[in-house]
């Protein structure tokens, strides 16, 4: 069986089943219901929302609770969906599990990972591997508020291996929360909060996991082309993948690794799917919001549209400048033919 084939197979999060073993990663400030629903069109099993906060959820937070929370239910044509949480009060925590269920999740992930410092100083995030007993607690108070209702949702923790290099402490702490939690799987990312995104993931710490934690590891971290990822998957034996940083402004890559797509994306095509994504934005904070929430989708679209250099920056630079969404489909216009920018 290939890659792809295994990639393509069913599993099994606790009682939940998911059709195949490619995952969309919460993605901070990103992963909204429309990013989710984009990663599900081209094939992602599973996808994960942006990290919410328990306390905006516990304070009744507006924006949290009715953009942040936001299921829509073409989502779930594609597959489950995950609620990712981050917080460090275990109170907190297992009312925000009840009220993620309460809504109609999938599934719900807790962030032990984010290494941004406005995160972790508040005692969240990475900050949790120096703290390893509230992470077992704040992981049960998950589980107990996952199982409130009249489903039990299953709970997984997404996990650096350590706050510095070398460090393993996300290692160790994974099996405690297995163990001593209840939390179903993890999602291991095989490098340092120190590190952030640079430096080579360690994929033969992620295969001891695998090996030895007794639950499904799903792996994340590094994985921006279907050749790693391949390489990766069959590296540590985990039970699925996640894309992250790989798949935004990409979801062909899903396409690639599920369904067998070859071919890079037409300029037609991205274009297309940045029209798409446009419209969705639109009917999630309507024109005026969207016009400068999607700055920041533009470089990565643009970057596959096989542009020269001169000529990428010299869109990007208008893109960027442009006041309304009016003109900003104007300029995709005209770059959906090989005579894209010529004077």
């Amino acid at each position: 069986m290939t890659v792809s084939e295994r990639l393509a197979e069913p599993w099994m999060l606790g009682t939940l089943r998911v059709p195949n073993r490619v995952l969309l990663a919460p993605l901070a400030g990103i992963g909204n219901w429309f990013v989710r629903l984009q990663a599900k069109r081209f094939g992602a099993g599973m996808a994960v929302s942006e990290m919410v906060s328990t306390h905006a959820i516990h304070y009744g937070n507006e924006k949290t609770c009715v953009e942040m929370l936001r299921i829509d239910p073409r989502e779930r044509d594609g597959g489950p969906v995950s609620i990712q949480l981050f917080g460090e009060d275990p109170v907190f925590m297992r009312e925000a599990a009840e009220r993620v269920a309460a809504i109609g999740a999938d599934a719900i992930d807790i962030n032990m990972g984010c290494p941004v410092p406005k995160v972790c100083k508040t005692g969240a995030g990475a900050a949790l591997l120096a703290d390893p007993q509230r992470a077992v607690e704040l992981a049960r108070a998950a589980v107990e508020g996952a199982s409130a209702g009249e489903r039990k949702l299953p709970v997984t923790v997404k996990l650096r291996s350590g706050l510095r290099t070398g460090e393993t402490s996300g290692f160790d702490l994974a099996h405690r929360l297995v163990a001593e939690a209840g939390v179903a799987a993890i999602a291991f990312h095989p490098r340092s909060a120190a590190v952030q995104h640079k430096g080579v993931p360690d994929y033969a710490l992620a295969a001891r996991l695998v090996e030895s934690l007794g639950a499904p590891v799903i792996l994340t971290g590094g994985l921006s082309d279907a050749a790693h990822v391949g390489e990766a998957f069959e590296q540590t034996g985990a039970e699925a993948i996640m894309l992250a940083r790989g798949a935004l402004g990409n979801p062909w890559l899903f396409a690639e690794l599920v369904q067998g797509r070859v071919a890079a994306p037409t300029r037609a095509e991205v274009v297309e799917e940045l029209d798409w994504t446009i419209d969705c934005a639109v009917e999630h904070l309507g024109e005026t919001r969207a016009t400068r929430y999607l700055r920041k989708f533009y470089p990565w679209y643009v970057a596959r549209l096989q542009l020269d250099v001169h000529d990428a920056k010299r869109l990007q630079a208008a893109l960027q400048q442009s006041e309304t969404l009016t003109s900003v489909r104007a300029l995709l216009q005209e770059h959906t033919t090989p005579l894209a920018l010529a004077v």
